[in-house]
């Protein structure tokens, strides 16, 4: 179990014919209470999904009985009749477990411009609402992929509470979220303004840390659910740390199966005058699809980081940063140091270290490298 690991909630996921494939496409998950407090953090892109507009007003209220999310498209550029379907999805549901459509959120997952088929839609609706169980999690995490290769779920135990949580992401990760979808459970009693505090900042230091392509989607959503069924109100720093754990195991996993990559690369810039100069340089790295290109020629081209580095306005001096790939101090003082021969990049994990000697703050970032398997899997996307 996942997302119903913890205390008062039920889920489901069911096929109903929006993907070709045949593949499940509908999760439902519901809270039961006694408490329906919530928290959810969008994407930031301009151009936003109707199931992300829908959902912010839901959350205006801070308050969620349940979510239902479809793969198999993103209604998103899909005009007044796109955002009519996500507002009757969240009546339906609202109908079906006796609430309003203001206390579901809606989300969706897949191609962009696409209607999606509404009948279909009312009776997998329908279909997962019968099928909700305390053992629904599993099949509610398979139901949201898409190009992923294979579901992500985490659960944590905290003092008589459990945080659990799925996921759905394979490419297109970027700040500011990625190209995923995230739920988040607790049966821990908290108020709404502890929830949303927790969720923005376990948000982040983890998925506002994936820059795999430095592509941002127009449906973003992290949803934390509170049903409160433990009766435990947990100190908040313990109930943060359960919760940020659970974020970056989930954030990793989405890493793990970015679309086609070969390897899993952290960027760690440190000793930056600030936490907002030590992100930009990471980030900077992260885009670069010559450094990219590089890790996936096995190539340790610490060159390629001090040209990305050069473009940002952070402060240090250029003649003064030293870079380590995998341990290895390939450059010290921006001259050459440790033989590039030392650094071994045949392992999937990849470790970047830029020491700016600027400071004393420090930030990560997790990036891909750039393969051919990458460039063919969205070049046939949509097909």
């Amino acid at each position: 179990m996942t997302i119903t690991a913890p205390l008062g909630f039920r889920a489901s996921g069911v096929t109903a014919g929006l993907k070709a494939s045949g593949k499940p496409d509908i999760a439902l998950v519901v809270n039961d209470g006694p408490s329906d407090v919530a928290a959810a953090v969008f994407t930031t892109n301009r151009c936003k999904a109707n199931p992300v507009l829908w959902s912010e007003q839901v959350m205006a209220t801070r308050t969620a009985k349940a979510v239902v999310l479809n793969s198999g498209g993103a209604n998103c550029y899909t005009g007044p009749r796109g955002f009519q379907t996500t507002h009757a999805s969240a009546e339906q549901v609202g109908g079906l477990i006796g609430a309003g459509a203001i206390d579901v959120v809606v989300c969706s997952t897949g191609l962009i411009g696409e209607q999606l088929d509404e009948p279909k839609l009312t009776a997998g609706i329908e279909l997962a609402a019968g099928k909700l169980s305390a053992e629904g999690g599993a099949a509610a995490a398979e139901a949201i992929m898409t190009t992923d290769t294979h579901s992500k779920q985490a659960v944590r135990e905290g003092e008589g509470y459990r945080v659990g949580g799925m996921a759905k992401g394979a490419g297109m990760l970027a700040p500011a979220l990625a190209t995923m979808l995230v739920v988040i459970t607790t049966d821990a009693l908290v108020d709404a303004d502890t929830a949303d505090r927790v969720l923005r900042e376990a948000t982040r230091l983890t998925f506002d840390r994936l820059d795999s392509d430095g592509c941002m989607s127009t449906n973003d959503t992290v949803l934390l659910m509170c049903s409160g069924a433990s009766g435990v109100t947990p100190d908040e720093a313990a109930f943060g740390e359960l919760v940020a754990d659970v974020c970056h195991d989930l954030a990793q996993q989405l890493l793990g199966d970015a679309e086609g990559a070969d390897h899993d690369i952290t960027i760690e810039v440190v000793n930056a005058a600030t936490e907002a100069d030590a992100l930009e340089v990471g980030r900077s790295i992260a885009r670069s699809n010559l450094f990219k290109c590089a890790v996936f020629g096995k190539d340790p081209n610490w060159g390629r980081i001090l040209a990305s580095a050069g473009t940002t306005n952070a402060t240090f001096e250029p003649a003064e940063l030293d870079v380590a790939f995998n341990g290895v101090w390939v450059c010290r003082g921006g001259e050459p140091g440790e033989s590039r021969e030392k650094v071994d990049l045949t392992e999937r994990a990849v470790s970047v270290v830029v020491d700016l000697k600027a400071g004393d703050s420090s930030a990560t970032i997790w990036t891909n490298d750039l393969t051919h398997a990458y460039v063919h899997e969205n070049s046939a996307y949509s097909t």
